[in-house]
Formats: C-alpha cells, sequence, structure tokens
C-alpha cells in the first residue's frame, strides 16, 4: 500500500509507531490512550501528527490547519492529570482532525467555503466538547468536499475554495471521494488514527471505503448535531473515521449525546461502544447479504464473496439475495427533500453566526461566489440555485420526505432485517476510486447502499475489504437503529480474521 513509507521510515523510532510484518505503523487510538495512562506525554502523539503533517500534506491537501497554541496547551493540561484521571479518559492525548463543517473554538469553520474563511464563532459543538471531555486532542481542521458536496451537480469530490484539491491516499490522480475527503486521507495517510466527518447519504462510508479506512456513521440522533453546518437535519449525522473498528466505537461512544430524552438509552450504548471487544466467532449470528451491489464488476464480487466466505467460516449464518429496492421516483424525492431543508436550515445557521458571517443567506452566498475568483473556477452551483428556487411547499415536503421515510424503514431495511431475522445487512459499499476529472466532475464507480440507511437513520459502518489493482474497497455492515455496538461487534469480527 501506498503510506508514505519513506516518511514514516524516518520517523519509525518514535514511541507512536510499532513494527507490524516489517513496517511501521501508526498506533491505534486504543494503544496511544493506553501509552498516556501509563505516563507518556499527550504532546509526543500530537508532535508526531503536526510533523508527518508538515512532511506530507502539501501533496495532499487533507487538512486545512493543525497545531497552535491552543493545542499546546491542552497536551500541557493533559500532561497534568493524575495518573487515575488519565486512565479515565478513553481517548487520553489521542489527537483528532475534524472535517471543518464541525465548530471547533481555535479555528474558524468554513465548511470549505472562502464566504466563510473568517467564521470564528467562538464555540465547540457538542460533539467536540464530549471529545474533549473523553481526553482528545483537537489538532486541526480537515479539508472536505465544499458545503459538503452540495453546491453543484458537476462537483469534484475533495475539493473546496480554502484547501483546494484533497487527493486519494493510495493514488494521488484519484478522487478521495467526499464529503469527508480530508478526513479519510488523514486516517490513511497516518496523520492521525481518528477524524471526525459527517454525513447525509454517503459523505462517511464512501471517501472511508475508497481511502481505505473504517467509517462509522451512527443511527441518526446518536450525536448532537449543535455547531455542524447543515445541510439536511433530517439525514445528517457526525461519525469517526479511524484505522480500526475498536477505535471507531470508542470514539464514537466518546461522541454520543446524553442529554434530553434519550439520555438513558443512549448511555448504554455509549457504554457498550466504549467497552466494545472482538468476539472470537459469529456462530448464531445471521448476516443478510444485499445483492443490488453485486453483478456491476466481478472483481467487487470476488471481493464480496471472499467477505462472506470469511463470514460463515466464523460460524455466520448467511442469508444471500436480498434487495432493498426503492419505489420509482425515490432519489428524486430524497434530493427535493435535500433541496428543502438545505435553504431554510442553512439560512437559520448563518442568521445565528456572530459577527460579519451572519450577514449572508443562500441568495447572497449565490452572490458572493458569482463574484469570486476561486469558488466558480471548476465547476458551478447549480444545487444552490436549485435551493434557492425549489418550488416546493411545505405540505409536499412533508409528503415526499414521509414517503423516503418509509421507503427506507418499513418497506426497506426494516423488513429486510425483521422478516429475516438478520442482526446485519453487508455489501460491497462502493469504488474503486475514479480519476479527478475537473472537467467532467465526479464519476462513481458501481452501485451504492449508503442512501437507505441515511434516509432511515440506520447505522452504517465500512470495513476495508481488499483492493481492485491498489485501489481500496469497504465492506459496509448495515443494522437495526440504535444496533450500532452490535454493527460494530461483527464489523470488528470480520476485521480482525480478514487476513488469517
Amino acid at each position: 500500500m501506498i503510506r508514505h513509507l519513506l516518511v514514516l521510515t524516518g520517523l519509525i523510532f518514535m514511541t507512536l509507531f510499532i513494527n507490524l510484518d516489517c513496517e511501521a505503523a501508526p498506533m491505534t487510538a486504543a494503544e496511544i490512550q493506553k501509552q498516556f495512562a501509563s505516563g507518556a506525554s499527550a504532546s509526543v502523539a500530537t508532535q508526531h501528527a503536526i510533523e508527518i503533517i508538515n512532511e506530507t500534506d502539501d501533496d495532499y491537501h487533507a487538512v486545512i490547519v493543525s497545531g497552535g497554541s491552543a493545542v499546546t496547551e491542552n497536551t500541557s493540561r493533559l500532561d497534568r492529570l493524575s495518573p487515575a484521571e488519565r486512565a479515565a479518559l478513553p481517548l487520553g492525548s489521542v489527537p483528532i482532525l475534524i472535517k471543518d463543517n464541525i465548530e471547533t473554538v481555535e479555528w474558524p469553520t468554513t465548511a470549505g467555503s472562502l464566504a466563510l474563511a473568517d467564521n470564528l464563532t467562538g464555540r465547540d459543538a457538542d460533539l467536540i466538547s464530549r471529545l474533549r471531555t473523553a481526553g482528545a486532542v483537537i489538532l486541526g481542521k480537515a479539508n472536505l468536499s465544499e458545503w459538503a458536496n452540495f453546491r453543484s451537480e458537476k462537483s469534484i469530490s475533495g475539493w473546496s475554495g480554502v484547501r483546494g484539491q484533497t487527493r486519494n491516499a493510495f493514488d494521488v490522480t484519484r478522487s478521495p471521494c467526499g464529503s469527508s475527503s480530508g478526513s479519510a486521507v488523514s486516517v490513511a495517510l497516518g496523520y492521525v488514527p481518528v477524524a471526525i466527518g459527517s454525513e447525509t447519504d454517503g459523505s462517511i462510508v464512501c471517501p472511508a471505503s475508497l481511502n481505505g479506512v473504517v467509517g462509522f456513521k451512527p443511527t441518526h440522533g446518536l450525536v448532537s448535531g449543535f455547531g455542524i453546518v447543515p445541510l439536511a437535519a433530517t439525514q445528517d449525522t457526525a461519525g469517526p473515521i479511524a484505522t480500526t473498528v475498536i477505535d471507531a466505537a470508542i470514539t464514537l461512544g466518546a461522541m454520543i449525546d446524553l442529554s434530553g430524552d434519550s439520555a438513558q438509552k443512549n448511555r448504554a450504548i455509549s457504554n457498550d461502544l466504549l467497552t466494545l471487544n472482538t468476539p472470537t466467532d459469529l456462530k448464531g449470528v445471521r448476516i443478510g447479504v444485499l445483492s443490488e451491489v453485486q453483478g456491476f464488476d466481478a472483481r467487487r464480487d470476488a471481493l464480496l464473496d471472499a467477505a462472506i466466505a470469511k463470514l460463515k467460516s466464523l460460524g455466520a449464518d448467511i442469508v444471500p439475495g436480498l434487495m432493498a429496492k426503492p419505489y420509482d421516483g425515490f432519489e428524486q424525492d430524497e434530493y427535493e427533500v435535500l433541496l428543502y431543508e438545505f435553504k431554510h436550515q442553512l439560512n437559520e445557521y448563518l442568521a445565528g453566526l456572530p459577527k460579519k458571517s451572519n450577514r449572508f443567506t443562500l441568495t447572497s452566498l449565490i452572490e458572493f461566489n458569482g463574484q469570486s475568483d476561486i469558488e466558480l473556477s471548476l465547476f458551478d452551483q447549480s444545487i444552490f440555485i436549485k435551493a434557492n428556487e425549489l418550488p416546493l411547499t411545505e405540505a409536499q415536503y412533508k409528503q415526499k420526505l414521509s414517503a423516503i421515510k418509509k421507503a427506507a424503514r418499513e418497506d426497506g431495511l426494516d423488513h429486510l432485517i425483521g422478516a429475516n431475522k438478520l442482526d446485519v445487512l453487508i455489501g460491497t459499499t462502493v469504488g474503486p476510486a475514479w480519476t479527478i476529472d475537473d472537467v467532467n466532475g465526479d464519476a462513481f464507480h458501481g452501485p451504492s447502499i449508503s442512501s437507505f440507511p441515511a434516509v432511515g437513520g440506520h447505522p452504517h459502518l465500512t470495513v476495508p475489504m481488499g483492493d481492485i489493482r491498489g485501489l481500496p474497497i469497504g465492506l459496509s455492515f448495515i443494522g437495526s437503529r440504535l444496533d450500532d455496538a452490535k454493527i460494530a461487534t461483527i464489523a470488528a469480527a470480520y476485521e480482525a480474521n480478514r487476513k488469517k
């Protein structure tokens, strides 16, 4: 795998590296926390991350900003903790990069747009506060597809006006997918063991799959959306991208919102994720295979067949040939729901921003982009214009929202899982990565299964499954809502045994 081995070899002496199969490999979040609990300085992991970003990222544009005095102050504070306090932190001293549509007190939150280049809100998103409480070091901001890839129908995944084009960790000529592009690439290149992304439909699982890392879109509503630039609240959620399933589970467990009416239920899910163990087998586990991802590419099918065989060898019962088929017009209805919510929710978010950023509306953003030499240099703002001019009434919006939820839940994933008594559904996530094309935009390769769990609010976790000529392909695990820990447990078993 292309992992900047020359750079990593030069840093192998550092405590952040262990030897796996004669290659230098960055430590996991769980390993960093263990060293910190044993007395290691919090600055070790952070300093290493900053050094490798400085050495490497000019080639990848995965990171917008990292380090600084606030990071140093945070590591110094962590170093002053007692041994008991250190041991109690599930993410003690773990450096984490944050997708730049999520607010942090240290840096502007730009959504990748030059219009928000000075959007220093002076506040943390709720999930950031929770990560800090868990001991994480918020290292910086990751690049993304501008406005979470909801500006143009001819967009280029991973491009933003603020940082330019993020590039695939395995081939710089190919797409990193998006919109959590920088988050996935940062983990794949070993900058950090965990980064935070966000997803409305595929924006965590696609870049994770194409960059050979773990991506975990949680059950919708488990993670607070406060402080995240909105796309569409009925589908938006943040989630971790990580080197391992255990790292992703621990991070998600730390992120979960423990306030409000669902606090008790959410706390139980959080505890299950924070203490997740890898089972030795999958006896008694029923796994359904989503067939709509099969038959497109024999190479993808071969990887999925090998994954199914591995799951069988672990004792799982496999139910093949299942299909979550939407009604005609489902995709258009979902699109119009997103357009409707985007306009109203973005305008509300912008109005609540401090200082000069609150002067913007969707209309004035369209005007700003039209006057910029950079923003429309590669692709247009057709989605912005459609959202701003959408002739959809509130009643029509509610009808479409109800229809797509029913298709994804009662008539879709919930039906498949219930009727077949399944613990989880699996399928090929997406990919392989396509060539970056600044003339025609993205060209997704092969069917994806992100839409139903995105619309239905189901947890969706992708794990590396193999590669096609060096380009990673992920295996998706999709479960019932609130079964986040269950699908993570099953995925962890697969991950631990895939190469055996």
